[in-house]
């Protein structure tokens, strides 16, 4: 079993060396991960040919091999979906993350992303994020949340997830799970609830402004507004990790549409191009 360890966070995150580290009870461990932070990066790969990423070795404590790439995770995928980091994976595992990847933030998550791009080239997925103290926003956490992140708990639970998927036999059709963790002990854990994903996140971006930069006439800088913490659906991801449950959510593929409502943009295109 050979399982590829990433994140969006950056080769020196300690989420990523907790994960790692609990991945090689279940097989033998590549790390290959960013190396700096790409939050908020999707599944992007960015424009590879202006970009001309490149590769270094790098050191994760016990962990035989590790790589740092000057890209976003979905592309730190990529290139070892094209075999950059010798035969292929059978699993990714992207994170830790701090800050939990609900609601809309699953849109924009790179943790997230990292599995999308794997199961695109027909590997399993597992994302792992950790609420954080003030629960965050749209899935990033910094300086003062960090403060007792409990890491060792999402540590834990995914290596138990994972543990169970590589037992049950990988599945045939590749798996995207998006595991969510509540920043508590182990021990204080409430279980787990497969979940929906909500429109919202637990806390979210409430508004944007554009504020002027002293003495550069016509360039602003943009500052957010936070809105309050969400009270969401105990059935959804958020409302499950703000109950204090595990959430487990599982990501479909992007399907076409059926749509009846559109007829007129469509009769405007006929006109056009003829059909």
């Amino acid at each position: 079993m050979r399982i590829l360890v990433t994140n969006d966070d950056g080769i020196s995150s300690v989420g990523l060396h907790l994960l790692a580290r609990a991945m090689t009870a279940h097989g033998d461990v590549v790390v290959v991960a960013p190396d700096r932070e790409f939050s908020g990066a999707g599944a992007a790969v960015g424009a590879i040919h202006l970009m001309q990423p490149e590769v270094h070795r790098s050191t994760v404590d016990g962990i035989d091999e590790s790589w740092a790439v000057s890209g976003p995770p979905a592309l730190c995928v990529f290139f070892a979906r094209l075999g950059a980091f010798g035969g292929p994976f059978d699993l990714i595992v992207s994170g830790i993350n701090p800050g939990a990847n609900v609601g809309r933030s699953v849109y924009h998550s790179g943790t997230v992303g990292a599995c999308l791009t794997a199961r695109n080239g027909g590997w399993n997925g597992v994302a792992v994020s950790q609420a954080v103290t003030g629960w965050g926003v749209e899935g990033q956490a910094w300086d003062e949340m960090l403060i007792g992140q409990q890491w060792d708990t999402a540590a834990e639970v995914a290596s138990a997830y994972v543990g169970g998927l590589i037992a049950d036999g990988l599945p045939a059709e590749p798996v995207v799970a998006n595991i969510n963790v509540p920043n508590v002990a182990t021990a204080d854990l409430l279980g787990w609830r497969r979940t929906s994903i909500d429109a919202k996140p637990i806390r979210g971006m409430s508004s944007a402004t554009l504020d002027p930069i002293e003495g550069q006439e016509g360039s602003f800088k943009v500052a957010f507004d936070y809105g309050e913490a969400a009270e969401l659906p105990p059935d959804s991801d958020g409302g499950a990790v703000e109950a204090g449950f595990v959430s487990v959510s599982y990501i479909s593929r992007l399907t076409a549409l059926d749509r009846d409502d559109l007829g007129g943009a469509e009769a405007a295109l006929a006109s056009f191009v003829g059909g």
